[in-house]
């Protein structure tokens, strides 16, 4: 049995040309957010032998190990999970020349200080190889439609203004 994701419209221009027309593009309706508890409750159910206590103290447990390893400069490969690989930002520079007018490489003109930022990559493991054809997709109106119509319904009234969609 496939599962089934609700999605919205919305009309979105296209950043990388934005002077194309808008288009209508899906967006997904969240059911809600699982916090670490609610998971670890949720695989705990699944004839687990470890409690939910144990699930959220090894969650924990890894999640600062993982830090742990990725500043010390590995990445890590959780099989089925993924892999989680450190990666950083920086900002080019350009040929110049030192303090006493000497010419500098653009190698040479680098340092620490272009670094900006330290980033973990990502990647999804085989175990969550998500494909369209595993999901059903039902529209809905989008959350903010929603809630007018249930604030109108609340007032007696039979028709919501949810403003520009």
């Amino acid at each position: 049995m496939k599962n089934t994701l609700k999605y919205s419209l919305a009309m979105r221009k296209n950043p990388v040309h934005p002077e194309e027309p808008e288009k209508a593009y899906a967006s997904l309706q969240l059911n809600g957010v699982l916090d670490i508890n609610a998971l670890a409750a949720h695989m705990s159910n699944h004839n687990s032998i470890y409690s939910k206590g144990t699930i959220v103290g090894i969650i924990t447990d890894m999640c600062h190990c993982i830090k742990e390893a990725i500043t010390e400069g590995n990445a890590i490969e959780l099989g089925e999970l993924g892999r989680f690989t450190p990666s950083i930002t920086s900002e080019g520079t350009l040929p110049g020349v030192d303090d006493e007018g000497n010419p500098k490489t653009a190698m040479e003109m680098f340092t620490e200080a272009n670094i900006k930022d330290v980033n973990v990559n990502y990647e999804l493991g085989a175990g969550l190889d998500f494909k369209r054809e595993d999901f059903e997709f039902e529209f809905t109106t989008t959350r903010k439609a929603q809630a007018a119509a249930k604030k109108a319904q609340k007032k007696g009234e039979s028709s919501a203004d949810w403003g520009d969609e």
